[in-house]
């Protein structure tokens, strides 16, 4: 039992559904049709408005930022006067190597807050990875599809160019000097210009197929005969395939076609790709700086990275609104792209929606609109070869000077019958059928996802860079100026021979006041209070 083969077939996915519905409130999932017109000034307006609502929310953000740097100011300029004696006191409790107290508190929750805004800034920097990575294999499935596209519109040009150039060759040459010498035998001038007949009505069956963009001048009926054809390629044609006719210089290929599309879309999807890789690398390096200016208390590296923060919160909010459009854009695309193709794509003047809706969606119940054209065109090729056929069995026994003549009109037209047998199968809606679903499978589903998980960590990071710039003012601002650290260093460069409880009697003592000096202190009944001698004995009275 022959089992029969599935044509695939491409439905939207759950999320392109979900943003073809929102931007317009339409929650019932229900697909409208001829939604995507990127060339209307009424849709591009709805995709500038959409992208528009990043910068409300860049504004915001500063807004925010704002606010929590005049409450720093402010607040902490008044409290610096009245909490001097509560520093000091902190001081006296503390060792010299933290922070206690309310200052220590504040300081340890900027830190924290920090730490926590730089963990979310990285979560959303592996989401970006990943959707950098998801998003370039949908846009490389994309492109490898229509290469292949490109590749069979171009065989079939170049089959359909020579077919018909070799059928011209065999009109203006051997068939021509056959009719010289069948001229005083009828029947066999006949079955000669039998040949020619059938052999121009396939030139025009072929050049009336619309996938083949084809303007040939056939010059029947000139005494000059054929004077040349001319082919323009629908797409550029693939280096394996050597064509057989030159085309005019003066026409030029149709810049629409797979292979200038898939060109285009490469050289866009490097720069892309590259951009989002440059963005995450400095956002990384961001994070990464700012921890370690976290943990080394280098106030220069966090102003530092404050300045690039400011940077990367701009361009987080920027590229959250560029995907806001793309996706909106294409999830309207995706949910139905088969009527988008059919009002914009234009092969040439005589392309039917017919032809597009056959490739498009390749029923197995719908016939070839190609099928009655290769019907004929089969036909004429086998009563070609019939007549030929003839003439070698009847005619070269009476006019042996033919012989050559028919064996070049018979090799003709076997290259033509191969070529024509080719062009059938590559007529076919299966092979560009599965390719257009290929490239759309590689665009609304892993291009949609990773356009999703890009603007997902756009957003993350913005809200992570916006809470880093609240708290890493703080941080800076607290941590010990130079000169603190340098009577830091002084005080842990004492003796270290002096015991902790020496040192805390100095501490206590400086805060008593000063010691009265030495010559101050009456000599007689003052004995040094650390003093080991034994007393002087006292000398009798004279």
């Amino acid at each position: 039992m022959a089992t029969m083969t599935t044509v695939p077939s491409y439905n939207p996915s759950l999320w392109v559904r979900i943003c073809h519905a929102l931007p317009r409130l339409d929650f019932s999932m229900q697909m409208r049709d001829n939604v995507f017109v990127p060339v209307s000034w009424e849709y591009q307006q709805t995709l500038l408005v959409l992208s528009s609502l990043s910068a409300i929310a860049l504004v915001i953000s500063l807004l925010v930022v704002l606010s929590f740097l005049i409450h720093y100011c402010c607040c902490h300029r008044g409290d610096r006067n009245e909490g001097s004696e509560e520093e000091e006191e902190d001081e006296d409790g503390s060792t010299g190597h933290g922070y206690s107290g309310k200052k220590g508190r504040g300081i340890c929750c900027v830190t924290w807050v920090a730490v926590a805004a730089v963990t979310l800034c990285c979560v959303a920097i592996g989401i970006g990875f990943y959707g950098n990575s998801e998003a370039n294999d949908g846009m490389y499935q994309l492109t490898s599809s229509l290469l292949t596209a490109n590749y069979t519109l171009a065989s079939i040009d170049l089959l359909i160019s020579d077919t018909i150039t070799g059928l011209q060759l065999s009109i203006s040459g051997p068939l021509a000097s056959m009719e010289e010498l069948f001229t005083g035998s009828k029947p066999f001038l006949v079955s000669t210009r039998n040949c020619r007949r059938l052999s121009e009505n396939v030139i025009n069956l072929l050049s009336s197929i619309s996938l083949a963009r084809s303007s040939i001048d056939t010059g029947l009926g000139n005494d000059s005969g054929i004077s040349g054809a001319s082919i323009t390629p629908l797409t550029p044609v693939p280096p394996s395939v050597a064509p057989t006719v030159v085309p005019n210089s003066g026409l030029m290929a149709s810049p629409f076609s797979p292979g200038w599309a898939a060109n285009t879309l490469m050289v866009n999807e490097d720069y892309r790709w590259l951009s989002y890789v440059l963005l995450l690398l400095l956002d990384l390096i961001v994070c990464l700086f700012i921890l370690l200016g976290l943990a080394k208390q280098a106030r220069w590296l966090l102003i530092l990275m404050t300045v690039l923060a400011w940077l990367a919160l701009f361009l987080s909010w920027g590229s959250l609104g560029l995907e806001t459009a793309t996706v909106v854009a294409l999830s309207d695309f995706c949910s139905d792209p088969n009527a988008f193709v059919l009002n914009s794509t234009h092969f040439n003047s005589g392309t039917s929606s017919d032809v597009l809706d056959y490739y498009l969606t390749c029923n197995r119940r719908m016939n070839s609109p190609f099928q009655q054209l290769l019907t004929q065109s089969q036909r004429a090729l086998s009563n070609i070869h019939t007549h030929l056929s003839s003439l070698d069995r009847n005619a070269l026994t009476q006019f042996p000077k033919a012989e050559k003549s028919l064996r070049d009109v018979q090799q003709i037209l076997n290259s033509t019958e191969g070529n024509f047998h080719q062009l059938v199968a590559l007529l076919n809606c299966r092979g560009l059928n599965k390719d257009y679903i290929d490239s759309l499978k590689g665009l609304c589903y892993d291009g949609m996802e990773g356009l999703l998980y890009l603007s997902l960590y756009s957003f993350l990071s913005a809200l992570a860079f916006t809470a880093i710039l609240c708290s890493l003012p703080g941080a800076w601002r607290s941590f010990p100026s130079e000169s603190e650290e340098y009577e830091d260093s002084d005080s842990e460069s004492e003796d270290p021979f002096t015991s902790h409880q020496a040192r805390r009697q100095t501490s206590s003592g400086s805060q008593r006041g000063a010691m009265a000096p030495f010559y101050n202190y009456p000599g007689a009944g003052w004995t040094p209070p650390f003093s080991s001698a034994p007393p002087l004995p006292t000398l009798p009275a004279c």
